[in-house]
């Protein structure tokens, strides 16, 4: 038995340690004001206290920690991407999360499975040996595999050339995972809180005090729905979100926000190891430690603001789902939730500096926020110590959408938007 466990077993009152401080006033001001407690927030508190001893920092999350996207998403990370830029980024968050379990001494369920993409044309087999060849390059474990192949690694696919899509080929992406989402959100939340940042909870920015400086703007002030603090310098970490919290800064972004939507089936039997994926089909699948098959497409065709869930958007991705899988025709769909998903023209994130001197950006992750949750708590908190964009982040400023310089990864989308 574990001697924390037996520890806790012989206490009195036999309650285990607090996870996240019980909730308390504002203080007048901050160094740092961090918009968004969700993964990217509060990975940005923690690195900006292990990393940067910058402790002077509140968190302010206007519902609970983890309750926006963190919590909504289907829990998938890799790295293989199209461009060079995305490819290094991801990569470095996949390598950050092997020790996670280890920094926060937190079980993430953390589960290396591969991920398969399949290729249904020979177009999409031109792009799926494109990003085979660019993660090669940076010495990412990749396969361009045949039909072979994909029998051995997922036997009860359906292969047959009997339908719609017949299947020609797929990227298999080794570093492919799965992990808790919710458990990264309060790994990076407790992690942040014992080194001394404040959460909290329930707590709305509903706009931003700034002022001319220096022929610029400076924000000075964030205004909350429990009063009014002084900030040093400002992250926004928000999804859904991202637009309008930025507009409050007098800043416009290149974003639309879709709903995101998925679903997880009743308990079953093993029989998937690998995360399965289909740009055609605009879904992809895996399945959970419980058995629960975890199903997702891509987002609704329409912007808003909202989290409802719909049958159209199931029933459309069914169809390619019992192509993929004929045999889950008979099982039942015990949830299904929904999410605010922001994209940029070019799929690819806005991180680094803004317009407003002080005013920090991370937004626009469309489908790929929580995979790339570590890497950009630690390029945040490099960004907001040191006010230089780290390397790795520089291709994802916002002044590319005015020079020109876009990262075009739709093509690396497992579920195609």
């Amino acid at each position: 038995m574990p001697f924390s466990l037996l520890k806790l077993g012989l206490k009195k009152d036999g309650a285990p340690p607090r996870a996240l401080p019980t909730p308390t006033d504002l203080k007048p001001s901050y160094d740092v004001v961090i918009v968004g407690g969700g993964g990217h927030g509060l990975a940005t508190a923690y690195y900006l206290a292990r990393d940067w001893g910058v402790t002077d920092v509140a968190v302010l999350e206007k519902s609970y920690i983890g309750s926006g996207n963190t919590g909504r998403n289907t829990m998938v990370i890799r790295s293989n991407y199209l461009t060079p830029d995305g490819v290094r980024f991801y990569d470095a968050s996949v390598r950050l999360y092997r020790d996670l379990a280890h920094d926060f001494d937190l079980n993430l369920m953390l589960s290396e499975r591969a991920q398969i993409t399949l290729a249904h044309t020979d177009a999409q087999m031109r792009s799926m040996r494109w990003r085979d060849e660019v993660s090669r390059h940076f010495g990412i474990r990749s396969d361009l595999v045949g039909r072979d192949e994909l029998r051995r690694l997922v036997p009860f696919m359906n292969l047959s050339d009997d339908v719609r899509f017949p299947v020609l080929g797929a990227l298999v992406h080794h570093p492919g995972s799965i992990a808790r989402h919710d458990a990264v959100a309060w790994g990076y939340g407790s992690g942040a809180w014992k080194r001394g940042v404040e959460i909290h909870q329930n707590t709305e920015v509903t706009g931003f005090g700034i002022e001319s400086a220096n022929g610029g703007r400076k924000v000075t002030e964030v205004h909350t729905d429990r009063g009014t603090v002084k900030a040093g310098k400002v992250i926004q970490c928000v999804a859904g979100m991202s637009g309008e919290v930025a507009r409050m800064a007098g800043i416009k972004l290149p974003i639309k926000t879709f709903p995101l939507q998925a679903c997880v089936t009743q308990p079953l039997k093993r029989f998937l190891d690998p995360l399965v994926s289909s740009a055609q089909h605009h879904v992809y699948m895996s399945q959970t430690a419980r058995g629960e098959v975890v199903i997702g497409g891509g987002s609704d065709p329409y912007t808003r603001y909202n989290t409802d869930a719909t049958l159209e958007m199931k029933e459309a991705w069914m169809v390619g789902v019992l192509e993929i899988f004929p045999f889950l025709a008979e099982i039942k769909i015990l949830r299904q939730w929904a999410g605010m998903t922001d994209m940029t023209p070019d799929y690819s994130p806005v991180m680094g500096k803004s317009e407003v001197k002080n005013y920090y950006l991370d937004a626009g992750w469309g489908t790929w926020g929580f995979k790339a949750t570590p890497i950009c708590g630690k390029t945040n908190a490099e960004l907001i110590a040191r006010d230089e964009t780290p390397e790795l982040i520089e291709a994802f400023s916002l002044e590319r959408f005015s020079t020109f310089k876009l990262l075009d990864d739709k093509a690396a989308t497992a579920a195609s938007h």
